[in-house]
């Protein structure tokens, strides 16, 4: 095992330890049936399960779900229909290449500030950049008028206790109403300090209301959505920036930083979402004798999917691009925010560069939504 894929397996086995060893003890088999949940490991069954399955966007323990019980109905992965669709442009257009270039000087002027003290020889901390280029983005996406660094917060909060929430448990219930706490928070925020500009997919009526007015459905809607999207963005930049860098620093991959090919590869291996929880809506079928009935728990394992447990980052042989899309899920259910991600990681890559910095200090945060480090800390060798 090479020094960065040890320091990476670190991030699951302390943050995540019984769900991750579970994981790599049931993946020889492409997909498990435990009861009524599916573990999907292999890559067609995968795709299956995202583009031939109807999926439930509401149910427990899912995405959708957890903005429906928490943020009130309206979040990206909770419409149905015409209204999913009609979001899922509208966010998909904010996050195109023409807008990405808009939000780009924003955390370009971020990295300028940040990482002048590697010139000089001192360490930087590349989480809490990561966090503030996450706020920034997010705030400037959304058209909010606020601190980064609080948006930040709240939307990596909101995250971890969502995803605590989920866990069976004793404490499941105190999780709950921590999380219903957190939401509640981030939705204040959202609906407190927005521009006259709405929100991607906001309606013209939810500027006419008391943004805290729950029996108001479009304003409601706005703020579910508002919430959504930052606490997706946030969560995955944040998880996803230091770890490829620290994959970097550890393979001694500082030569290919300006090659879009290693982002593709890092992000591919690091996998930042690399579980993905969907109940399905109706029957089907994933593999051949491995019936899909409504109902159904599927646990997607993106990482093995794009054969991230087995095949380190590759500039020179990179792992085919269908492969390496599969971390940001598969037609109508992709993540719009693959564009941005990757634009954000390449900036970054491509700033670092010239210091060619070694990791000095790590720490896993074993309470973050998503597997990631507390602390990365790196300096500069050049």
């Amino acid at each position: 095992m090479t020094a960065a894929r040890a320091r990476d397996r670190r991030v699951y086995l302390l943050s995540h330890p019984v769900l991750f060893a579970l994981l790599a003890a049931l993946r020889r088999k492409p997909v498990r049936r435990l009861g009524g949940t599916l573990l999907v490991h292999d890559r067609e069954a995968y795709l299956a399960a995202l583009t031939r399955i109807p999926l439930d966007r509401t149910a427990e323990g899912t995405t959708g779900g957890a903005v429906d019980r928490l943020a009130g109905a309206g979040g990206l992965f909770d419409q149905q229909g015409d209204d999913h669709r009609r979001t899922r442009r509208d966010v998909a257009e904010r996050l195109g290449a023409a807008g990405v270039e808009r939000l780009r000087p924003i955390w370009t002027r971020l990295l300028d500030e940040r990482l002048v003290p590697l010139a000089d020889g001192h360490p930087v901390d590349l989480v809490p950049l990561a966090a503030e280029i996450a706020g920034v983005t997010a705030a400037a996406l959304l058209d909010l008028d606020m601190d980064p660094l609080e948006l930040a917060a709240a939307a990596r909060r909101a995250g971890a206790t969502a995803a605590r929430a989920h866990l069976p448990g004793l404490g499941r219930r105190r999780a709950e109403i921590r999380a219903e706490a957190a939401a509640r928070r981030l939705l204040a925020l959202v609906t407190a300090t927005g521009k006259p500009d709405r929100p991607p997919g906001a309606s013209e009526a939810g500027d006419r209301h008391d943004p805290g007015d729950r029996h108001d459905p479009d304003r409601r809607r706005d703020a579910g959505l508002a919430a959504t999207l930052a606490v997706a963005a946030v969560n995955t930049t944040v998880a996803a920036l230091p770890r490829a860098v620290a994959w970097v620093a550890d393979d001694g991959l500082w030569a290919y930083a300006r090659d879009s090919v290693l982002v593709d590869e890092l992000l591919r291996v690091t996998s930042p979402t690399p579980l993905l929880p969907r109940v399905a809506a109706a029957g089907g079928e994933i593999a051949d004798g491995c019936p899909v009935h409504a109902g159904d728990r599927m646990l997607l394992i993106a990482r093995h999917a794009a054969d991230a447990h087995r095949r380190d980052p590759d500039p020179r042989n990179p792992a085919p691009a269908r492969t390496a899309q599969l971390v940001f899920g598969a037609g109508t259910h992709a993540c719009p925010g693959a564009r941005l991600v990757r634009r954000q990681l390449g900036d970054l890559l491509e700033a670092l560069a010239p210091h060619r910095p070694v990791v000095v200090r790590a720490r896993v945060d074993r309470r973050s939504a998503l597997p990631g480090w507390r602390e990365l800390v790196v300096q500069g060798t050049v």
